[in-house]
């Protein structure tokens, strides 16, 4: 006898998780294990959402480590890039949730020790331009409270696609989506050291979010926030 609450599309569809799971990926977010009944949700439901959704051009993917997403199958439908900040910032939390001492810290870590991070892998001046490729260097103290800014932003369009969530005093939780920003260098014998001489090196620059493959950094598109 099969445990799955589910024998047809439509039973799916009638749950009342249908609605708001269903509109969560469409506009881009990672679903993982701390959206626990969402989660499940989509565990239960895959084998009627998965010819659903590629009947609208869509690919449900489950992803190894804990999480769903959606990839369109065509260039047709409209696709998202994060910013060069959304992916560095993206990296270095990544490299940072890599870390086995996040692990001892519940994946809770202070927004000071990415600050601190970044600074340490660029250096000051490097990430200024890191964060906002396109702009001239002008007077130190705007360019370094344009740091924060973008960095800021980016936090914040992290957290909006199920990459972190951003909670008290500074504090940011690490999500297992994270993973897709080391997908690049995944296949290394040592990713976390890989990772982080890739952020070093200043390619953390644009991030196809609608692929499913490892992200070429190589685009200068614009940014396209659309669902």
């Amino acid at each position: 006898m099969s445990l799955n609450p589910y024998s047809r599309l439509e039973e799916v569809i009638q749950d009342d998780l249908f609605p708001p799971t269903d509109l969560a990926l469409r506009a881009g977010r990672h679903i993982d294990q701390d959206d626990l009944d969402a989660y499940t949700f989509l565990v239960d439901a895959l084998p009627w959402l998965d010819p659903l959704y590629r009947r609208y051009g869509f690919d449900l993917i489950r992803s190894p480590d804990g999480y769903f997403f959606l990839v369109p199958q065509s260039d047709k439908l409209p696709r998202r890039t994060l910013s060069a900040a959304d992916m560095l910032v993206g990296q270095a939390l990544a490299l940072m949730l890599l870390d086995p001492m996040s692990i001892q810290a519940a994946g809770v870590v202070p927004r000071a020790q990415l600050m601190e991070l970044l600074d340490k892998l660029l250096g000051a001046d490097n990430l200024i331009f890191a964060v906002n490729p396109r702009r001239k260097r002008r007077d130190e103290k705007v360019d370094h409270e344009l740091v924060r800014k973008e960095i800021d932003r980016a936090l914040r369009h992290l957290a909006s696609l199920g990459f972190i969530d951003v909670v008290q005093d500074g504090q940011l939780r690490l999500r297992a989506p994270l993973l897709r920003f080391a997908d690049p260098v995944r296949d290394l014998g040592a990713p976390a050291d890989s990772l982080a001489k890739l952020i070093g090196r200043g390619q953390a620059t644009l991030l196809d979010l609608d692929t499913e493959d490892s992200p070429d950094h190589a685009s200068d598109d614009e940014e396209d926030d659309q669902p």
